[in-house]
């Protein structure tokens, strides 16, 4: 489904690098190759308490009022009617009649105040928790996540990016975590660009030519060895362990009414793949879906964009539950802002960061569970106002981190999340 861009912002792209050959694939060398660590494929059995985290971006800024805290019958409501779900007393938009059915496993946001409507700011706010300052830059949730959580006996990345397009390229959104937590970004279904070994190379050719650069690595750290020249080391061991892992990514591997079931588009696919990268132990995985920067003509977009996110993430929530894997898995459905209440005169709704929700699941967050709510028009927080520290406050500790804990970095304690706020309680069951 292609959707047209309503505000032209530069946020709406994103920035790539290769991810082979650079330097900044990783820190801490293995000279001797990451294969030691990784699990036979026929044991990518995850133990239940290994915790995951994936976050769906609803890149553009989501309409609360068409998705998580419908106003049906007032003058900010709109066309769509509010149905009831899994859990009594809560409805959502009829938009998501599939998700509204799996209510029972999520959480509803509805009283978020970030007062901020620039795409770059929101998102910055909504994935690291912090306001964005020229004072100091922070780390995204996806390399806080795979900081935290990684496992030393998993060689695969720990922070994904799934977008349309996306074909390998590491991010630089770490900070002062350092590249080896920055993303790779996937796209379009399809494993990592240039992670297979050319046809031309035999398998024993390649294992020779390995052996004499681990030789000659060893040569030159016994003398020059520096965090650079581990930096190199390790993403070369990290680029081999891909290649070795390639049909972790492939998600034309999972069988045909796998792909019935999410859908054949983009974002089923990613989906899919998505729920592949956690059963092999990908830590963090981001997907994005885009756009909901809806200007103009909201409600069509919003039928459209709905329509294409409801089945999709109703069956990732549902196989997450049969597979037992929710529990260890939190789900955060957000964007960078919500939309206004008021319809502009292009029957568009605008940037709104005033009031507005957010979507969770999974791990240590309460089922069935409403915090906060908005005025009958949605103009305003009438209840239990919350904001992106907040937020990420609750998503470390829905996982059983101390949200008041610290990085090492160098010798400096740095808070995981802004020591200003707290984790919202009454979220964690």
């Amino acid at each position: 489904m292609r959707c047209k861009y309503a505000c032209n912002s530069a946020e709406h792209t994103l920035a790539r690098r290769q991810f082979l050959g650079t330097a900044a694939a990783g820190v801490g060398a293995v000279v001797g190759g990451l294969g030691a660590l990784a699990r036979p494929a026929a044991a990518e059995q995850l133990a239940k308490d290994q915790k995951r985290v994936v976050v769906f971006n609803m890149h553009g800024g989501l309409s609360q009022l068409e998705s998580w805290d419908p106003k049906p019958g007032t003058s900010t409501g709109g066309p769509f009617r509010a149905i009831p779900t899994s859990v009594p007393g809560i409805q959502v938009s009829e938009l998501l009649p599939h998700t509204a059915q799996q209510m029972h496993h999520l959480a509803l946001v509805r009283s978020i105040n970030t007062n901020e409507n620039d795409h770059g700011k929101g998102a910055y706010m909504m994935l690291t928790g912090r306001k964005q300052t020229p004072a100091a830059d922070f780390p995204m949730m996806g390399a806080v996540m795979a900081k935290c959580l990684e496992s030393p006996t998993n060689s695969l990345p720990g922070h994904i990016s799934i977008t349309p397009g996306g074909g390998g390229g590491r991010g630089n959104d770490a900070a002062y975590l350092g590249p080896r937590y920055s993303s790779i970004t996937l796209g379009n279904g399809n494993p990592p660009q240039n992670s297979a070994r050319p046809a031309d190379i035999t398998s024993a050719a390649d294992d020779a030519r390995q052996a004499f650069r681990r030789h000659a690595n060893e040569q030159f750290l016994a003398r020059r060895r520096t965090a650079m020249t581990d930096a190199y080391i390790g993403s070369y061991e990290q680029a081999l362990e891909l290649m070795r892992r390639g049909e972790v990514f492939d998600v034309a591997q999972e069988p045909e009414k796998e792909h019935e079931r999410y859908g054949k588009h983009d974002f089923g696919r990613h989906c899919l793949l998505a729920r592949r990268l956690l059963e092999h132990g990908v830590t963090f995985v981001q997907v994005s879906h885009s756009n909901y920067d809806t200007h103009n003509e909201n409600f069509d977009f919003h039928l459209e964009q709905m329509g294409e996110f409801d089945r999709p993430f109703a069956t990732f929530i549902d196989d997450l539950h049969q597979r037992g894997m929710l529990e260890s898995t939190l789900v955060v459905v957000l964007s960078e802002f919500g939309r206004t209440p008021n319809i502009n005169l292009y029957y568009g709704r605008d940037h709104w960061g005033t009031a507005w929700s957010v979507c969770l699941a999974g791990a240590k967050v309460a089922r069935g569970a409403v915090i906060g709510k908005t005025n009958e028009t949605g103009t305003a927080v009438t209840d239990r106002e919350v904001n992106q520290g907040h937020l990420f406050h609750t998503y470390l500790s829905a996982l059983g981190l101390d949200s008041r804990g610290h990085f090492d970095i160098a010798g400096r304690e740095v808070p995981l999340a802004d020591p200003a706020f707290d984790t919202i309680d009454e979220l964690i069951a």
